[in-house]
């Protein structure tokens, strides 16, 4: 089914005068973030917090020879780590805005490593959402991904309890702030770690064969700016606790390898532990609680003891259908492959 692809741009809050912070600043998403923001909004202040110093002098670096000197100046590069409490009290002091994009993601590494992933994205987590608290930050967006959904892999499981910590944090405050929401999407076209990039680099290396995990896979993709628009837009929609999960395209992992290796042979090298053949974002046993905004879907809290309003009163949502499931083996939208290279070369990969 074809459709046109959402760039989410659509009700962005207005970041004019907002002091805003992004754990993990340093990726993919971090660093497309920082564009968007600084490219669009005159803000106060821009803290890139991440724990890699060579990553940051890498990104300083580059965004001063790109960057005009005035939003240059708007940025500030913090080094800490979301497992230290104490920095992040300190680096979210007078801020508004967060978004949570720190995280450890690599699935085998992670379940080689349970305890650092752990340590990072479970109770790295709950001292973003403590620390927010202590310092009266306004709203705090957490970014989760589909291994959330049903998890079989550590990584997926870890972002589940995050999940979970992000949206119960809401009834910590009350009626104060903040107020606290998570993104869920699948995989960005061309971020670091992606399958894009590490297909393009087998074809520039001359390989004869593509090698490919299962000839059934399929995979929801979105582009990075699209995820940062996603991002944006639902701080203006948020009434907190809500898991938002935005209405993008499928396709098969065989496609995209013919897409960037027309011709190619592929090779089946078997499913690597933690991956499932289909991805999945919203589960049967959450459709009860998820409603439909037309662009995306959101799964509101299934209880809630603090003020809030149901997007069907504050943005006219309605009820999915009975045992509604949002998975990729499943979707209704699914890119041709002249869809997919027209993806891949806006995300310019």
């Amino acid at each position: 089914m074809s459709r046109e692809l959402n760039n989410f741009d659509q009700d962005m809050i207005d970041m004019t005068g907002k002091s805003i912070l992004i754990t993990g600043g340093t990726g993919s998403f971090g660093q497309q973030f920082t564009r968007t923001i600084v490219n669009n909004w005159d803000v106060k202040r821009l803290i890139i917090y991440s724990r890699d110093e060579l990553k940051q002098y890498e990104m300083s670096h580059q965004l001063r020879s790109e960057l005009s000197p005035e939003n240059f100046a708007k940025l500030r590069f913090f080094i800490g780590d979301v497992r230290d409490g104490t920095r992040l009290r300190m680096a979210m002091s007078d801020v508004d805005l967060v978004v949570h994009a720190a995280a450890l993601k690599h699935v085998p590494i992670a379940e080689y490593n349970p305890m650092e992933c752990i340590k990072t994205n479970l109770l790295g987590a709950e001292n973003v959402i403590e620390s927010a608290i202590m310092q009266g930050v306004e709203k705090v967006i957490a970014l989760s991904t589909d291994k959330a959904c049903n998890p079989i892999n550590l990584y997926g499981a870890t972002k589940l309890a995050s999940d979970k910590s992000f949206v119960a944090a809401n009834n910590l405050v009350g009626k104060a702030h903040p107020r606290f929401s998570v993104v869920r999407y699948g995989n960005v076209v061309g971020s670091r770690g992606s399958v894009v990039p590490f297909f393009r680099g087998l074809v520039a290396k001359g390989a004869i064969e593509i090698p490919i995990t299962d000839e059934r896979m399929t995979r929801f993709w979105i582009t990075l700016q699209q995820g940062v628009n996603f991002v944006l837009s639902n701080f203006s929609i948020m009434q907190g606790g809500e898991i938002f999960v935005p209405k993008i395209p499928s396709t098969k992992i065989t496609d995209l390898a013919e897409v960037i290796a027309p011709g190619m042979p592929t090779k089946v090298i078997g499913i690597r532990p933690g991956e499932k053949l289909h991805e999945m974002m919203i589960s049967e046993d959450d459709a009860y609680v998820t409603v439909d905004l037309g662009d995306r879907y959101a799964i509101e809290p299934a209880f809630s003891e603090y003020p809030r309003k149901s997007l069907r009163e504050t943005h006219g949502a309605t009820d999915v259908v009975d045992r509604f499931s949002y998975s990729s083996g499943a979707n209704d939208w699914w890119l041709s492959n002249d869809e997919m290279a027209k993806m891949l070369d806006l995300a310019g990969v």
